[in-house]
């Protein structure tokens, strides 16, 4: 009930301090520990496709200068279920079905208006992670190096080794890497801060050139004010 006074506090133009302490919090620290610790705490039925799932998703242009394209965000009546980056809006529908196959799948771009803005302000900085509810299919692993990914600061990154090493399993490198190529909702989960053991880039499911302009754009304005354009 907080989180949800919170966004609408937000949503309403107010500062966030104002929110915080608007919605019951009596600082931010609370904020962070009363918030769910775990990914994809109720998940709809994922084993069968996504069947008895409904999602809606939208898509709009993303503000990425150096890699421009399409964002793809998709969500249950839980939470975000998918946020995709590429250059075809079909293609993304496309990579979106074969995941739910089963799920009732429609495109609806006004009810997700407001989840959208959301997304940007979490990725710009302007609200915590711990303000969008996700419904993510995750390992206890993979939960655990999505949760440390959200740690990481905009403009910074982390690599494979350290995050492995911060999750107490510092010879886990590699499995780390396996569970930021399987994260289905990026930016929110930023696993594009997540970099080789020589600070070298190395894979990303939506593109090295996306990689890298994600990183130059955090570190070169670390709060911007996201436009989108829908078409």
């Amino acid at each position: 009930m907080r989180i949800g006074r919170l966004k609408r506090g937000l949503k309403a133009g107010e500062g966030v301090a104002d929110a915080l302490y608007g919605a019951g919090y009596g600082s931010p620290s609370r904020l962070y520990e009363k918030a769910p610790a775990r990914l994809g705490m109720t998940p709809a039925s994922y084993a069968r496709g996504g069947r008895g799932a409904r999602i809606a998703f939208t898509v709009v242009d993303h503000p990425l200068p150096a890699a421009p394209g399409r964002l793809l965000v998709a969500a249950t009546d839980v939470g975000l279920c998918m946020i995709a980056l590429g250059d075809d809006d079909d293609v993304l529908e496309a990579e979106l079905r074969a995941d739910y196959p089963a799920a009732e799948i429609r495109r609806d771009d006004g009810a997700l208006a407001e989840c959208l803005a959301a997304v940007f302000a979490v990725t710009d900085g302007r609200l915590p992670h711990e303000a969008l509810s996700l419904d993510v299919r995750a390992t206890a692993f993979q939960a655990q190096v999505w949760q440390r990914l959200q740690e990481i600061p905009r403009g910074e990154t982390r690599t494979y080794g350290e995050i492995a090493a911060a999750m107490g399993r510092p010879t886990a490198a590699r499995a780390v890497g396996r569970a930021c190529a399987l994260n289905p909702v990026s930016l929110v989960v930023p696993c594009h801060r997540a970099v080789g053991g020589d600070g070298a880039l190395h894979g990303y499911r939506w593109g090295l050139q996306r990689k890298q302009a994600l990183l130059d754009q955090e570190k070169e304005d670390p709060a911007p004010a996201s436009q989108v354009r829908r078409r």
